[in-house]
């Protein structure tokens, strides 16, 4: 019996692609076409063709002309609806995708563009994540849907299965098409939530001590050599003598290089929680880091562009 529904199913893919939710990935963009858009009566549809039939059965069995012109005139919109659920979907074009950063455990914001080329698109219905987005799609202009996807592992997450329909007009008809686009969204590690900080090297002496600089420290009693620019002349005024503004900087901190084989005694996946975290705490505190892999090595640098590669490369890590 299990090879029988295997045939089936094999037999719908290779004839009905566009009919069932296991179709091929396909690149993006994606075209909807009338060899791949399906359509069926909804319920409420089924139960109006009953009711049309009566009316048909009625009206010839009286012989009555204008309950007979009536069924016909409503029969007449019900086909001209499956033809407009219909043409809803011809010609989308689902375009461009984006999606956000997030660790592993939580959610990531994926964008996608859906486009038309000719005339408004009204009450385009998207399936996706297990929610439904009702949009409509302004003609030559496109719309972009976010939804959020839930992450449980590093690395490369392929998108899910998505199903693009439609009951406009009237909710008789329901158009639909199964999309399974072969993009995937990079999730980063997660991060340990405790642990040690990277080794510190020993600084000189004078690490950490104030540098002239631009911040106000203090004030002070002037002496010869002081430049006049540094002279606080509003609050010397109110002093029996010069006051000075002291004007200093701390020090930058020292520079972490976060070494793989610098960590001992932890598997694969606890070094990499362990640097994704130093990277996080890194960034945050607006220090300079290096990150030393197996496979690869990130000199000392800072900023966004830094994190990301860092990230991307622990992520990505086998």
């Amino acid at each position: 019996m299990l090879a029988g529904a295997q045939r089936v199913v094999a037999w719908a893919e290779r004839r009905l692609p566009s009919l069932t939710r296991l179709r091929q990935r396909e690149p993006l963009p994606i075209l909807l076409h009338r060899r791949r858009i399906y359509i069926v009566p909804t319920a409420f549809g089924v139960g109006f063709a009953i009711l049309l039939a009566v009316m048909l059965v009625g009206s010839l069995n009286y012989s009555n002309n204008a309950a007979l012109v009536l069924t016909c005139l409503l029969g007449a919109s019900t086909a001209g609806s499956m033809l407009v659920a219909f043409r809803v979907l011809n010609g989308l074009t689902i375009g461009g995708l984006r999606a956000g950063t997030a660790r592993a455990g939580e959610t990531i914001r994926v964008s996608l563009d859906i486009g038309a080329s000719q005339r408004d698109r009204m009450a385009v219905r998207l399936d996706v994540a297990q929610r439904e987005f009702v949009f409509a799609v302004p003609g030559g202009r496109s719309t972009t849907i976010e939804f959020d996807l839930p992450t449980e592992f590093r690395g490369w997450l392929d998108l899910p299965r998505m199903r693009v329909h439609s009951r406009w007009p009237f909710g008789m008809f329901r158009a639909w098409s199964w999309l399974n686009p072969d993009r995937a969204v990079l999730v980063y590690p997660r991060p340990e939530a405790l642990g040690p900080k990277p080794y510190e090297p020993e600084g000189d002496a004078d690490r950490g001590r104030p540098r002239p600089g631009d911040e106000l420290a203090a004030l002070r009693e002037y002496r010869p050599g002081d430049p006049r620019r540094q002279i606080a002349w509003k609050l010397s005024a109110r002093h029996h003598g010069l006051l000075v503004k002291d004007l200093e900087q701390p020090a930058p901190q020292e520079d972490w290089r976060l070494d793989w084989d610098g960590m001992h005694g932890l598997d694969d996946e606890s070094r990499i929680a362990r640097l994704a975290r130093w990277v996080d705490e890194a960034r945050e505190s607006g220090r300079r880091w290096s990150l030393r892999l197996p496979d690869g090595y990130f000199d000392i640098a800072q900023g966004d562009e830094h994190y990301h590669r860092c990230m991307t490369a622990l992520a990505l890590r086998p």
